[in-house]
């Protein structure tokens, strides 16, 4: 017996030049979906086989919301509804913390956390009041590097763990009858541009860090990772196909070994402080069963 055929979605993808954001659009083009493929400059995109159809390519600055509510206005104008959004969009700053210039730490948190919080307003706006009937699915792109800290990436991991406690939070928030649907895709090492011509490095190296190399240490890195970029947005459609997606997952055996680590040492440590964990309540307090 065959299986049923997957209904066609409308995708609106931030950040799709390269990387994920540009196979994700690939992906979706080749499965009958539509796309909305978003770049700050989108009249450099080029993806095969698109028609006014299945595809707009729109200019799309993450840090500015008036750019953000231009693009789905226009994804709405074209689609009439828009049904997963994947934010996509961001970069690594790399280099040790006190070689990190205020400027570089400021828009590090600007585009990773801020923009994607800007795009994740309007989507829930959108998916709530404009699409009929109303839902959707919210995909946060952020990486293994937002459950755990990684030497050289301090602000990139602080950036990615804002995006992992704020959509967590959001995911309670939300009343059941919007059908608002949240995931955190936490992507391992991946053979994109990341690590390459789109990482940016610290500008005042500390000499205090003298034990460090960043620029080295990426170098050796980039185009080594253990993920097929390819294969990375397979998954991320996957995910948008599933009717009750979960709230995070990890795409990549490198993130899943991490994870699960990062598990274990979680559950070794706080049970070893767990007596003085409780030795702070107030007398009196009734603890819940």
């Amino acid at each position: 017996m065959m299986a049923p055929a997957q209904k066609s979605q409308v995708f609106f993808i931030t950040g799709t030049s390269t990387g994920f954001g540009y196979e994700l659009v690939k992906k979706c083009l080749s499965e009958g979906d539509k796309v909305v493929a978003t770049a700050r400059n989108s009249s450099k995109l080029q993806f095969e086989g698109t028609t006014k159809e299945n595809f707009l390519a729109v200019d799309c600055d993450v840090t500015e919301q008036k750019s953000i509510d231009a693009a789905f206005d226009k994804a709405l104008s074209q689609f009439g509804r828009v049904d997963v959004v994947v934010n996509n969009a961001g970069y690594g700053l790399s280099g040790e913390f006190e070689s990190l210039s205020e400027r570089q730490l400021r828009t590090q948190m600007e585009v990773n956390f801020f923009g994607l919080l800007n795009v994740t307003r309007k989507a829930l706006e959108v998916m709530r009041e404009k699409n009929s009937p109303p839902g959707g699915k919210i995909q946060q792109i952020t990486s293994i590097g937002g459950q755990r800290g990684v030497p050289t990436f301090s602000i990139y991991c602080a950036s990615k763990w804002a995006v992992e406690g704020f959509t967590e939070a959001l995911s309670h928030e939300l009343k059941p009858e919007w059908n608002i649907k949240l995931t955190c895709i936490e992507p391992g090492g991946f053979r994109t541009d990341w690590a390459g011509r789109s990482m940016i490095f610290g500008e005042n190296k500390n000499p205090a860090y003298d034990h460090i190399d960043a620029k080295e240490t990426m170098g050796k890195r980039h185009g080594t990772q253990a993920g097929d970029p390819a294969k990375g947005a397979r998954a991320m459609w996957e995910i948008a196909k599933m009717e009750d997606p979960p709230l995070r997952t990890v795409i990549g055996s490198d993130a899943y070994t991490a994870i699960m680590g990062k598990i274990k040492t979680y559950s070794e440590l706080y049970p070893k402080y767990e007596q003085l964990a409780n030795s702070t309540d107030a007398e009196g307090y009734q603890r819940p069963s």
